[in-house]
Parts: C-alpha cells; sequence; structure tokens
C-alpha cells in the first residue's frame, strides 16, 4: 500500500515539472520572437479595441505613478507596462480640475453631498455671567442729624422689608428742638393770625412755614408732622422707616448705637431685577447692540430659559484678557436669580435675513483661496473657489460669490478629490506645453511644475537620465 502512494506521487511529481519546464520553454521562445511582452501586447491589443468603440488615448501613464506619463507605451521607471488613459466625452468643454469618479468609488470614499441653502444667518455668542445687583435699585439709609437708636424692628441681613416698613426708631436732641420749635411757630401763628399788621401775619407765616420744612427736610413724613401738630406734644424718638421693598444687604445698626448724620446704617436692594456681568471677545463685539435679546441658564434648574437684554456695553476692554463687559439685565419676580450667581449667557444678533450658506466642513481653505467641490451629477466634481463671508450658527458660512441655490455641494472626503483635481489639471498643462513645443522639445525631457503637483520628488524622464550619466 505504501509503494503504491510513493508512486502515485512521483508520477504527479514529474508531471507538474515537466509541464513547468515547457511553459517556460515556450515563453522564452515567443519573448525572443516579439518586440514586447505578451502583457503589453494584450495591452496595446486592448487599447486598439477601445480605439475601435470610439475612444481616443490622451497619454500613458505609470501605474504606481501617475505623474510619469508618455505619448506611447512603454515602460515605467519601476519596470512596470504604461497604461493608456482615454478621452472622456465633453472633456474638452470642461475645466482641466474636474474629475470623474465611478459610483462604486464614490461609495467606498463616503463622499456626502448637501445642497446650498438659502435662510437667516444668525450669530450665537455664548458666555459665562455673574449675576450682581441692580445698582439703580439699592437703597441706602441714613439720618440727617445725629442721635442715638433706642428701638430696632429689622435685627439681621437678608431679612425682606417692604416700602414704608418700620426699620428703628432714634432719639436726637437737634430734632426735639426743631419739634419744639415748630410747636412754637404754630402757637406764635395762631396769636397773630388776627393781627391788623400785615408784616407781623406774613412773618408769623413765614417763621411756621420754615419750621415745618424744617422737619421735612429731615425725612419726617407729612402723618408725622401731622400729629406733632394734632397732639401738640414732641416725640422722644423718631420712627425710620424703609424708603423701599427689597432684602437687606448691609446693616451696622445696632439699639443703643450711636449715629452720626449721614452714616449709611442699612442698605437694602431690590431684587426683583438683577443684573448680569458678563464677559464676551474682542472679536465677537461687533455683533453686540444695545436692547438685543438675551437668554440665561442656571446649572441648578436644568432646562429653564430666563429671557432679558443687553442694558448696556461698557466702552473699554479689559487689557490683559482683551475681553469687553457686557450688562445684561433680567426680571427676577420669584428671586431665583441670586447675586453672584455663575451663569450660561446665549447672545443671539441677526447677520443677515436672506443669505447663502454652507456647512464650514464642504470649504478647503488653503489661507490664500477657499475651495468648495461642487457635484455635477454622474459622477462629476469641479472645484470651485468661492467668497466667504461671516460665520453663523452650526457652523455655517455666508457665501457672497461663487455658488448659486440648490447647487449640490461635497462636504466630505473632499481632500482626496482635491487631490486628484490638482495632479488632473497639472497633466493638462503639461500637456499643452508639449502641444505648443511642436516638438521641438522632447516629450521625454518634460517635466511638470512643482506648483501645480505640490510634490517634492518629481520623475525624471530615461532621455534625461542618459544624458546626465553620460556628462558625468
Amino acid at each position: 500500500m505504501k509503494k503504491r502512494i510513493k508512486r502515485s506521487l512521483f508520477i504527479a511529481t514529474f508531471s507538474l515539472i515537466a509541464v513547468l519546464t515547457a511553459l517556460i520553454t515556450w515563453n522564452v521562445f515567443d519573448m525572443k520572437h516579439t518586440d514586447k511582452p505578451i502583457l503589453m501586447v494584450a495591452k496595446v491589443v486592448g487599447a486598439e479595441n477601445e480605439l475601435k468603440a470610439g475612444k481616443k488615448i490622451k497619454y500613458w501613464a505609470a501605474p504606481m505613478d501617475p505623474t510619469y506619463i508618455r505619448n506611447e507605451p512603454g515602460k515605467s521607471p519601476m519596470g512596470m507596462d504604461l497604461v493608456p488613459v482615454y478621452e472622456e466625452e465633453g472633456d474638452e468643454k470642461e475645466p482641466a480640475s474636474t474629475i470623474r469618479i465611478d459610483p462604486v468609488t464614490i461609495q467606498n470614499m463616503g463622499v456626502r453631498i448637501r445642497r446650498v441653502k438659502r435662510k437667516p444667518l444668525v450669530k450665537y455668542i455664548r458666555a459665562f455671567g455673574n449675576i450682581t445687583y441692580d445698582e439703580r435699585r439699592i437703597y441706602a439709609v441714613n439720618t440727617k442729624f445725629n442721635g442715638w437708636i433706642e428701638k430696632l424692628y429689622v435685627n439681621f441681613i437678608g431679612e425682606k422689608v417692604k416700602k414704608g416698613q418700620p426699620l428703628f426708631d432714634i432719639y436726637s436732641p437737634e430734632l426735639v428742638t426743631a419739634q419744639e420749635e415748630y410747636l412754637l411757630s404754630l402757637q406764635h401763628n395762631e396769636s397773630l393770625k388776627e393781627s391788623s399788621y400785615p408784616r407781623i401775619r406774613e412773618g408769623a407765616q413765614r417763621l411756621l412755614k420754615a419750621s415745618r420744612t424744617r422737619l421735612r427736610y429731615w425725612d419726617l413724613t407729612e402723618k408725622q408732622i401731622k400729629k406733632i401738630e394734632n397732639t401738640g406734644n414732641v416725640q422722644k424718638t423718631l420712627t425710620i422707616y424703609s424708603p423701599g421693598s427689597g432684602v437687606v444687604i448691609k446693616k451696622i445698626a445696632f439699639q443703643g448705637h450711636h449715629v452720626k448724620a449721614g452714616e449709611h446704617l442699612y442698605e437694602i436692594a431690590d431684587l426683583s431685577n438683577v443684573w448680569v456681568d458678563v464677559d464676551i471677545y474682542e472679536y465677537e463685539l461687533p455683533w453686540i447692540k444695545k436692547g438685543m435679546p438675551a437668554e440665561m441658564e442656571l446649572s441648578y434648574i436644568p432646562g429653564k430659559i430666563f429671557t432679558g437684554k443687553v442694558l448696556y456695553v461698557y466702552p473699554f476692554l479689559t487689557a490683559k484678557t482683551r475681553t469687553a463687559k457686557l450688562r445684561l439685565e433680567f426680571p427676577n419676580p420669584d428671586y431665583q436669580l441670586k447675586p453672584d450667581m455663575y451663569v450660561n449667557v446665549k447672545l443671539e444678533s441677526a447677520i443677515s435675513g436672506d443669505s447663502l450658506v454652507i456647512p464650514q466642513e464642504a470649504v478647503i481653505d488653503s489661507g490664500v483661496r477657499k475651495v468648495v467641490f461642487v457635484a455635477l451629477g454622474k459622477g462629476k466634481f469641479q472645484p470651485r473657489e468661492v467668497k466667504l463671508g461671516l460665520e453663523g450658527n452650526d457652523n455655517e458660512f455666508q457665501v457672497l460669490e461663487g455658488l448659486r441655490e440648490n447647487e449640490q455641494i461635497v462636504i466630505s472626503a473632499q481632500f482626496m478629490l482635491d487631490s486628484e483635481s490638482r495632479l488632473r489639471e497639472a497633466i493638462q498643462k503639461m500637456l499643452e506645453v508639449r502641444q505648443r513645443s511642436d516638438g521641438s522639445v522632447p516629450a521625454e525631457t518634460m517635466k511638470m511644475e512643482t506648483d501645480d503637483l505640490d510634490m517634492s520628488d518629481m520623475k525624471m524622464d530615461e532621455t534625461t537620465e542618459t544624458s546626465k550619466t553620460q556628462q558625468q
């Protein structure tokens, strides 16, 4: 059994060697009697078939190096056969940079298309802010005379007070003297009002008016003055009332405390309306206007949007941070907004009511020019230089020139399209140079311009390399 198996393997091996030897011998014999290799002959035959089908060969190129082109079949520097490149129908009517890709390749490259839209362009500015007091709604409580606090009605910071609510009672010798003078002037005026001398009557009236005005200038209310008139008694202490509604944010008044004229005893802030201080970057200033709407969110109340407006734009910048300060105004009826809170602010500025817009990802920005690839249909793509305007919401650019509404543009894989387009354009320029040379410059010695191809090492043709070798 083992002998039969060994015999079968021997026969199979011998047969395989014989077949290989015959093939090698036939191939060598065929190459000796032909001018070109079998593969090249097959390609030439294929090219002839394409020519019979009505297609014209533009040039021959190396399969591994598209920049190596020739006017006739041959070998590349890597020893590979040159492949023909055919003229497509309508190529003569299109720019040299236009490229054509089959649908399978487009899908494999991940090319995505989007239409050019026309819509309002909006600029959103986001920033952090800090809630602070509305300075127009802060009230300072003081007296215009010296005295001593006899009794306190509001005892701690943070207490809510209403307008007209009593804050403290104060005793002042000056105030007592002023009340006594007022009572005397009342009596004097009452006794002299029937005088037959007009000057005496007018003098008594002026004295009464002056003493009453003095009490009013010391912030006594009409009700308190009326009480002095009706009772005819001097009040030892005077009650000081809150000038507005709000929250006590400062208090230095204590019972028995000696008060000097003009000393701030309380500060009351009305928090029904608050300010928000916001810092924005210098380049965002052109989109900020006084009175524009503003939105605000708090981290501890997710989902709730507070609406306000820009109240004031400060006329200077912060030198270290190159930022400008804004003052925003927000209503705060429920007192949810508390001073010194950090908030997220969003400002919305309408740049244009009707503009052509494209996604930012569709633009190839070289720093000198901005290019967008337009899909022409049937696998054709054309690079087009555009002029862009302002950047709007959702990373969109305003298009000023270069595109029309509803045109289809490429928004992904455009860098691969750009490389192919530049290569096609450079090859076309080289072919035009060859045609203008009228045979005076050998086709084998023509080189591509590095600016068009953007490549560092270019392939030199065989004739140039040979001439340099001979010179050396």
